[in-house]
């Protein structure tokens, strides 16, 4: 059985700077989630440890599903950035980042900066969005 090695492709030293910022936001976005998993996980009925037996009033239990609700759409916000982060890591790797998904044409250097996930420049995203209203 003959095993084929990857490629290992090297990062282009240009892009270097960005994967290290793309890393450091994945690893940011995967402490948050987990924190916020913990946080969701705790036992919604658990308030200041009561363990009296007595119902919780309604509008307790009202707040701590909107908590939960909310903490769920971070966690839903985060996971789609992690994705879109992995997608731009993803990139740097095959060689293609940095460049519009839609014209090919390069990104500004200023958009990745803001946008280091950036998938299109500007002229595309704005053309996209235009389409979406």
């Amino acid at each position: 059985m003959v095993l084929k090695k990857k490629k290992n492709k090297k990062t282009n030293p240009k892009f270097e700077p960005y994967k290290k910022f793309l890393l450091k936001i994945k690893e940011q976005i995967t402490g948050d989630i987990r924190g916020l998993s913990d946080e969701n996980n705790g036992s919604g009925n658990d308030r200041g440890g009561d363990v009296s037996g007595h119902a919780l009033h309604m509008a307790d239990v009202a707040t701590d599903m909107y908590d939960r609700e909310f903490t769920l759409g971070l966690a839903a916000t985060d996971h789609e950035l992690l994705y879109q982060v992995n997608e731009a890591l993803g990139r740097i790797e095959e060689g293609n980042y940095g460049l519009c998904a839609i014209c090919k044409k390069p990104i500004p250097a200023t958009r990745l900066k803001a946008i280091p996930h950036a998938q299109t420049c500007l002229k595309c995203q704005e053309a996209q969005e235009s389409k979406k209203h």
